[in-house]
This record gives C-alpha cells, structure tokens and sequence, in this order.
C-alpha cells in the first residue's frame, strides 16, 4: 500500500482578490485551515508551502509550514518545497492549491487511487488540466528541481515531462460528479458566491 502525504500550497501572490487568500473566512474558519483540514481528513502528514516571509492563519500543529526554496518561481518552486519537506516520510502526495473550498475527500482518494505505478496522476476538464488538484510520487523530485533550475517554470510543462496519468471525465470522482473540488476562487465576486454556496448548503 502506498503511503501519501499532502502539500497544500498558499503562496501565490493573491493580486485578483486583492487580500490574502489563506486568510479568508468561510464556513467558519479560514480558507487555508478549510482545505488543510479537508486534504488531512485523507492524508498525513500535510505540509503547508507559504512564501517566504508570509503570514499564514492558525493551523494545527501537526501541520509543517515550510518556505518556497525560491520565491517568485510560482507553484513549481511550492511543489518542490513540499516534496524536499515530505522525503522519506511518504511515496507519494496529493498537490492542492490553498484556494479550492469546495475540494471533497472523494476526489482526492479518486486522484490517489488512478496514480497506480505512474509518476502523477492530473486531472483534465474541458482540455484543461488542472496539476495543481493531483497526485505525483515522491520520486518526480528530481525532475521538478531540474526544471526549476532551468526557469521552466509552467506547471504544464512540468506534467508532460513525467508523463502523467491524465483523469478526463469518464474518471471523474464518484463522490464529486461535477468535480467542484477544481473549483477555485480569484476575486471578490468569486469568493461571496462560494460563501454564500456553503451557507446554502449549511442549512
């Protein structure tokens, strides 16, 4: 059986929103401890990947924040921070973006489960993929560090260097049919229809 960790990234710059995203209230706590939560409710340990130098909220303490090994260099540098951090800990891990509120436990055991033998597996929607919602074994580290040395830095890039296991729709989560869980949120606008949704849903 294969052991899994997770990496929850939230360094990103947040420019759309125009405040820090892991610091957003929904539902009761913030957008960071949400996810964090919901990921560890599958694997552990977590690992959280901030920017150097940034606040995060509260989170248990259980939960190791590290720093991106180099800033500026997006979520290739977060990857590569999380996996260096979870090395020998775990085979494998599953990747999340800190901005995904409505990320469902069975989406992640769906993502892990297709891995398989291969090095990730990346879910695909609409011709898009999504390497930010997906799995990768610990032992793509090299790969990721090679392209971060040489400033290819495009996530894209990144999967179809391995290859990956791509999950299109006919794979989609059982437990999620609409896969809401690659739903993330970028402005204002994006954020009160999420609260508002799980407010709805609450009730």
């Amino acid at each position: 059986m294969i052991k899994f960790g997770g990496i929850v990234l939230c360094g990103g710059r947040s420019s759309r929103m125009g405040t820090p995203k892991a610091w957003l209230p929904i539902a009761g706590e913030t957008l960071l401890a949400r996810v964090v939560r919901i990921v560890g409710c599958v694997v552990e340990p977590v690992v959280v990947v901030a920017a150097p130098g940034q606040a995060i909220p509260p989170l248990p303490a259980a939960v190791r924040v590290v720093r991106d090994e180099v800033e500026g260099c997006g979520p290739l540098a977060g990857l590569v921070a999380g996996l260096t951090a979870l090395e020998g800990t775990c085979e494998a891990v599953y990747l999340s973006a800190c901005d995904v509120p409505f990320l469902k436990p069975e989406f992640i055991r769906q993502v892990l489960m297709f891995l398989g033998d291969t090095p990730a597996s990346v879910p695909r929607i609409h011709h898009r993929l999504h390497p930010l919602s997906a799995a990768y074994r610990i032992n793509v580290l090299p790969i990721a560090r090679n392209q971060l040395a040489n400033k290819h830095l495009r996530m894209h890039d990144f999967v179809t260097a391995l290859p990956a296991r791509i999950l299109d729709l006919p794979e989609r989560a059982a437990g999620d049919p609409l896969w809401d869980s690659l739903r993330n949120i970028n402005t204002p606008e994006d954020y009160q229809a999420a609260v508002r949704e799980l407010e709805t849903a609450a009730e």
